[in-house]
């Protein structure tokens, strides 16, 4: 099975596309080659972009506090395992007290770093990181792997607060909802809404069908419909049934 996250809220949106970068982060700064580490730098910039759009560290700190006083809640549930429950309370406590450690806003520190600055400017250009426009930036690339990765863990711990912030929201969020198994007949279909409002669908289908799912959702109406998969095709309706599993998540 594959699974297709929709985002119904520009906040939950904004914590997967977080959530995206930090693993590419993670990804490429833990190889050697040269241009890996590059991608990872560029990832860095684009996790800054992100987060200077909002106040993130002001609403992830107040989404833990509200899940922490709804978890409080679940204590006089005799169905619910105190151990978990426990041990999810003490990483929302320990999370919270990591960003409220955080020193002025996020990313301040590549932010006061001209050096880093100058690269970022020049990467939003295409082709703008060549040797010549940066070749402060291309001594660096030809240090040994092991110094570029200490400089892009020092660049990249100050953040991880925030990274353990969201990761427990987007936990609880998945494993918050109730899944249910549906047929969209020949590639089509549409459930009317009973006035709940979900965060995010999760949407399973299996991966061997050539086809992929278009959602459009809203509080009154959910429609979804699949189409087929391919780089050289025209936008197409999969004209067969098509058995998918659903999940609304709700924080």
């Amino acid at each position: 099975m594959i699974c297709y996250e929709h985002p119904l809220n520009e906040r939950i949106r904004t914590l997967l596309r977080l959530e995206d970068l930090f693993d590419k982060v993670s990804f490429f700064s833990a190889r050697d080659d040269t241009f890996e580490h590059h991608s990872a730098l560029v990832t860095l910039f684009e996790i800054l972009d992100v987060t200077s759009r909002a106040d993130m560290k002001s609403d992830i700190l107040q989404e833990l506090e509200r899940q922490k006083h709804a978890l409080e809640v679940l204590r006089r549930s005799p169905a619910v395992a105190e151990g978990v429950l426990n041990q999810v309370m003490d990483n929302i406590q320990a999370a919270s007290q990591s960003m409220l450690n955080m020193p002025g806003k996020i990313g301040e520190h590549m932010r006061d770093n001209e050096w880093l600055m100058s690269i970022k400017q020049r990467v939003g250009i295409p082709g703008g990181a060549c040797e010549f426009d940066l070749p402060s930036y291309h001594y660096w690339l030809h240090q040994d792997p092991e110094a570029r990765r200490a400089d892009l863990n020092e660049w990249l711990t100050p953040l991880l607060p925030l990274q353990n912030g969201f990761s427990i929201v987007l936990h609880l969020l998945r494993n918050s909802g109730k899944t249910s198994c549906y047929t969209a007949r020949k590639g089509m279909f549409q459930q009317m809404g009973s006035g709940r409002v979900a965060h995010m669908l999760c949407l399973k289908v299996d991966e061997g069908l050539p086809c992929v799912p278009e959602i459009s959702a809203n509080k009154y109406a959910l429609n979804i419909r699949f189409v087929i998969s391919g780089a050289k095709q025209k936008t197409k309706i999969f004209e067969e049934d098509v058995a998918f599993e659903l999940t609304f998540c709700n924080l």
